[in-house]
């Protein structure tokens, strides 16, 4: 077959000539190689035709590298960065990086266990900020360019929280690839819920799905934890604790928090999907326990879930009342309080059955169930709840009583204990009956120590925090409250960006890129 490129990338300077030009031949032999085992069926000219609209030439991705006097490639569509977390979906994440880099130029193609996204973006965003004043092609680049991230939940939401941190001048949508278990934020826009091939084809398929998807916005929410730090011992994160990626610890307060005096230690982040405390914390704390311990076991994703579902069992939450102590209800360990509107907390009435709380942004948990639902016509009116909209400022909160109450999601218009609809939401957490309890945020748990002594305090606090830009399919089960099909609602409140505008600074980022911090009023088009 011809070349899988189109010939004038390849006069397109990089770091050298010789080495694009290695380039080219690898990703063309491998293409042939793909061709002569059937795996590639189409035409080899609308796949050349079609590559291109994706491909990024060097010179954009690699700084200081220079493009030579020729005319520049034919402008991408779709220019795509992908990042694949390789170690996710067992050898599934380490095949797909090999495909997309035979696929794409190897440049635009990133394992996240090599390199952080923080670092990669801050490179490339920085040499489009300087080319794109006297480049055209560099700036149209910038304006189409799109991320696709394979991995699951919590890589999703590490990407997701970089673009956030980053404040990029023109935030990137995101496409993702389910590469986890339960993939909870693919299946919202529309992405699936199985992890995808990883042939030519599959690829290719995908990649045209990411071309034609909309953009829709989602909110943010940002997560402050705060608790006094142990005696012995290190504290980031906190010894015994393992905390998911996406909580950082920050070592500076606001002068006017109560909290504010020595001896606590703060943690921030941010989440797109849930989250949740209580039994289906445990029962995920379990299974990464158990994964963590024999990862051999867990390389396909329906022996995981089958695993997922014994571990459910054992904990004994179909039998809750005989094996799990009242201590351990959600009424028990914790004040929660919530804010509908600007300024103004009020304490949430939590029944004592509820055993499990989830806040909800998406209508997707628990491999793609809506704990919610749609609220009818009678409890919009009575209650003032509104069906689940990602983008209008509000979380919803749901409670479950034991996993009986949650088979009732696979029922029609099955749903929990709705309790709240709120812009924030506080968890206090004062000496009681237990000694811990379990967390989880966007598929990532871990076992969360309470007060020992009456003047200890543990503090979650859920703030909702700007929007970030996704990439939807057709299939898409996220509904926008600006969406004309959606059912009809009252507007988010005004008054949020005001309130975020004042917040203070560890309320202001998720702390995702740690290798990246920029001050919030430097523009980034202005760094060298």
């Amino acid at each position: 077959m011809g070349n899988s490129l189109p010939s004038k990338i390849s006069k397109v300077d990089t770091i050298s000539g010789d080495k694009h030009h290695e380039q080219s031949k690898r990703r063309t032999s491998c293409f042939t190689a793909y061709k002569m085992e059937g795996t590639l069926t189409t035409d080899s000219v609308s796949d050349s035709d079609f590559l291109k609209e994706f491909y990024i030439p060097n010179y954009i991705l690699v700084p200081d590298s220079k493009s030579d006097s020729t005319p520049p490639p034919q402008l991408p569509q779709c220019p795509v960065l992908v990042f694949i977390n390789s170690k996710s979906g067992g050898q599934l994440g380490a095949d797909l990086f090999k495909t997309y880099s035979a696929l794409l130029n190897e440049n635009q193609v990133f394992d996240l266990g090599k390199e952080a996204p923080d670092v990669v973006l801050r490179r490339i965003y920085l040499n489009l900020e300087k080319l794109k004043s006297n480049d055209e092609f560099a700036a149209k680049i910038q304006e189409k360019l799109r991320i696709i991230v394979a991995g699951g939940d919590g890589t999703a939401g590490w990407l997701l929280g970089v673009v956030c941190d980053l404040k990029l001048s023109h935030p990137l949508p995101i496409a993702t690839m389910p590469l986890g278990t339960g993939n909870n934020l693919p299946f919202a826009f529309g992405w699936g819920k199985k992890n995808p091939g990883t042939d030519v084809q599959a690829v290719m398929a995908f990649m045209k799905k990411v071309k034609n998807a909309k953009e829709m916005k989602i909110d943010n929410w940002h997560i402050l934890m705060r608790m006094r730090a142990p005696k012995e011992g290190s504290c980031d994160p906190i010894a015994p604790l393992e905390l998911p990626h996406s909580l950082h610890a920050v070592h500076r307060v606001s002068p006017t928090d109560e909290l504010n005096m020595e001896g606590y230690i703060t943690f921030r982040g941010g989440f797109w999907n849930y989250f949740s405390m209580g039994m289906d914390a445990q029962v995920s704390y379990a299974f990464h326990s158990e994964r963590k311990l024999h990862p051999e076991k867990f390389k396909n994703q329906l022996i995981n879930q089958s695993t997922y579902a014994k571990l459910g069992c054992t904990q004994g939450w179909f039998l809750a009342s005989l094996y799990h102590p009242s201590s351990r209800n959600i009424a028990h360990l914790a004040t929660v309080k919530i804010m509908k509107k600007t300024g103004q907390w009020e304490k949430l009435h939590i029944p004592n059955s509820i055993r499990s709380i989830v806040c909800l942004n998406l209508p997707s948990f628990s491999g793609g169930l809506n704990p919610w639902g749609t609220p009818n016509s009678n409890k919009r009116r009575d209650r003032g709840l509104t069906p689940p909209f990602v983008d209008d400022g509000l979380i919803e909160v749901v409670g479950f009583r034991d996993a009986w109450h949650g088979l009732v999601l696979l029922a029609p218009n099955g749903h929990g204990t709705r309790l709240a609809q709120a812009h924030r939401i506080r968890f206090e957490f004062h000496k009681g009956g237990a000694d811990h309890t379990f967390m989880r945020i966007d598929g990532e748990p871990w076992k969360q120590p309470l007060p020992s002594d009456d003047d200890n305090t543990v503090l979650v606090e859920i703030s909702h925090l700007g929007q970030v830009n996704m990439l939807a399919t057709d299939d898409c089960r996220s509904k926008s409250v600006n969406d004309p099909l959606s059912p009809s609602c009252h507007d988010a409140d005004k008054d949020s960006d005001e309130e975020d505008s004042v917040l203070a600074e560890e309320f202001r980022k998720f702390g995702a890129a740690d290798t990246f911090r920029i001050p919030d009023e430097v523009d980034i088009s202005h760094l060298s």
